[in-house]
């Protein structure tokens, strides 16, 4: 057998089995598990979820030992899946959540009632999928898992043991080949439909929407946010093919924003059968709203489909209860600090909109980091049509293979697009320009840092360290 993988932080035993050598293979630390994770390919050139459905058969088939709700959509996944988590969790659940990237540790991708596991059964869970990666790399010409299906099983495999009730399921990327899309959920909820990973999901909307319409199954109930009407088509059309009912977002179920008070964004919510009035969130923004009225009616199906009681008071105080971290999150008060993981066109549309309604007061200034494989040019020149903003460049270690956009080529090419300074400055150190920034914020000003997810990661460590 071809032995792949980081051979140094591998353990090798010798043990009989059917009068034959055996090699076992055990990862000993908790880095080393992380190591032979972040060490497997990201992609493979013809993707499929044969390979994932095999992956998991050899290991039982934990999928199949769940209950979960899928959820997919370009944005809004994560804040969607905290609002509903908190509901489920105030009904008495014990719930499971799989979500990613992560901000902190990689352990916040696996977690329950919102705790991420342990470094142990980190440990514990790679031991179990380590053997048949390797198993699998020598049977299959494409090689074994990549990155994202190992992460995967891993979240089946420790779901299956009984540790949750309910798990919510996050997409990783897509929907319909997403590694996550091997199981049949209780329900499925697609938040958006916006511009990104074209390379991947499609160059127009309808497309992308065909790819996030991949997780919807026969039968099972869909929940859709408020998507525009081409793309809206596309999933209609695959739910009906289906005969999953559906849900809508400005149809069968609304919400009335009632503005931002204090760092709460206030709402109303109402269905067919449930109202509720004068809810509350920390998460601000109207597309907070949104998501937050997608896991109120996500929470109203799943009551439906489990024969449970409407609580009320779980979903008021659930949803009250919602934070998550990295979007439009205030790290400091005085002066005002805020980070947000606006990774896309469609999410500095969205910031955009929530700076001109209640941020018009003060200067606001936005420091972007941006992956180069993002439409970084649109984002910048988005986010300059707010008036009091002032945006200002910076760089990043993105992961793996993916650079950060390089700001001085991308102040160039902004500026020489739009024939008018539209950078205010370019710092390429991320750390000093946040420094440079503080020592210019007056009472009313506020600093924005926004851009890729990893970047956001790297600041919010920094400045949750540096500034308590």
């Amino acid at each position: 057998m071809i032995l792949r993988g980081p051979e140094h932080f591998i353990t090798l035993l010798v043990v009989p089995s059917f009068c034959e050598e055996q090699l076992i293979m055990t990862i000993e630390t908790y880095d080393q598990a992380l190591a032979f994770i972040h060490g497997r390919t990201k992609f493979k050139k013809i993707p499929t979820l044969k390979r994932m459905r095999r992956f998991l058969d050899e290991l039982g088939s934990p999928d199949k030992r769940i209950k979960a709700i899928h959820i997919a959509g370009t944005n809004g996944k994560g804040s969607t899946l905290a609002f509903l988590r908190n509901i489920l969790q105030e009904d008495g659940l014990k719930v499971g959540s799989f979500t990613s990237p992560f901000l902190i540790r990689f352990n916040e991708r696996i977690s329950v009632n919102g705790k991420p596991i342990s470094d142990n059964d980190i440990l514990r869970l790679t031991n179990i999928v380590y053997p048949v990666v390797a198993k699998l790399d020598d049977a299959l010409l494409e090689g074994g898992p990549t990155e994202f299906e190992i992460i995967t099983a891993m979240m089946f495999e420790y779901f299956s043991e009984g540790h949750a009730d309910i798990v919510l399921v996050e997409v990783g990327l897509g929907g319909l080949l997403d590694s996550t899309n091997v199981m049949t959920p209780e329900l499925s909820v697609i938040t958006t439909i916006g511009w990104d990973h074209m390379h991947i999901l499609g160059d127009t909307l309808p497309k992308i929407a065909y790819q996030k319409a991949g997780i919807i199954k026969p039968k099972v109930p869909v929940v859709v946010g408020k998507i525009p009407e081409a793309p809206l088509k596309v999933i209609e059309h695959t739910a009906s093919g289906k005969k999953s009912p559906m849900t809508i977002l400005g149809k069968q179920f609304t919400v009335n924003n009632l503005g931002m008070i204090d760092w709460e964004q206030h709402f109303s919510f109402k269905s067919d059968h449930d109202e509720f009035n004068d809810l509350s969130t920390g998460l601000i923004g109207d597309y907070q709203t949104d998501n937050a009225a997608l896991a109120i009616q996500a929470y109203l199906n799943y009551c439906q489909l489990s024969s449970r009681p409407v609580n009320h008071n779980s979903v008021i105080a659930g949803i009250k209860q919602t934070k998550w971290g990295g979007r439009f999150e205030r790290i400091n008060d005085h002066p005002t600090i805020v980070i947000d993981g606006a990774h896309n066109i469609s999410a500095v549309d969205e910031i955009v909109d929530l700076l001109e309604s209640n941020f018009s007061k003060g200067k606001i200034y936005v420091l972007m980091g941006i992956l180069a494989d993002k439409q970084a040019e649109k984002m910048v020149e988005k986010m300059a049509t707010v008036k009091n903003v002032s945006i200002i460049l910076t760089s990043f270690n993105g992961p793996g293979k993916r650079n950060a956009a390089d700001p001085q080529v991308l102040e160039e090419q902004v500026d020489s697009k739009e024939r008018k300074k539209t950078v205010t400055d370019v710092i390429d150190d991320w750390q000093t320009a946040i420094d440079t920034i503080q020592k210019k914020l007056m009472t009313d000003d506020m600093l924005l840092i926004t851009g890729s997810l990893y970047f956001i990661s790297d600041v919010r460590k920094y400045l949750l360290a540096s500034l308590n």
